[in-house]
């Protein structure tokens, strides 16, 4: 069982909303991230993607899964799990890439997205 997932895993300033660099929709990065190191249930999901509503966390779960970068399990009692595909797993390196390059250009995104506001 992965350790619970931490309300502060994405801060609001964190370059991965920064990043002209986007893995499937706004979220589904932030999603992949989520899944990295075990399955997780939809209520657990909620916890780190605090400004997610339900009807929009549903829609990227579903397109995750259509694109085959995560499964949906059901368990009992109306218990869902969603995990990473090796095919979403996969992403994981593209994604790192993609953070450590947002983290070394930090200063230059900032500065032009405030001299074109």
């Amino acid at each position: 069982m992965p350790e619970p997932l931490s309300p502060d895993m994405f801060d609001e300033v964190c370059p991965s909303g920064l990043t002209p660099i986007r893995f499937g929709d706004k979220w589904a990065g932030m999603i992949i991230r989520c899944l990295e190191s075990g399955p997780r249930r939809f209520s657990e999901l909620r916890i780190p993607l605090r400004g997610i509503t339900p009807k929009v966390l549903t829609s990227s779960l579903r397109t995750l899964t259509r694109d085959g970068l995560i499964t949906r399990t059901p368990g009992p009692a109306q218990r869902v799990e969603y995990a990473l595909t090796p095919l979403g797993r996969s992403m994981l390196e593209p994604m790192n890439a993609a953070c450590a390059w947002a983290q070394d250009h930090w200063e230059e995104l900032l500065d032009a997205r405030e001299s074109s506001t």
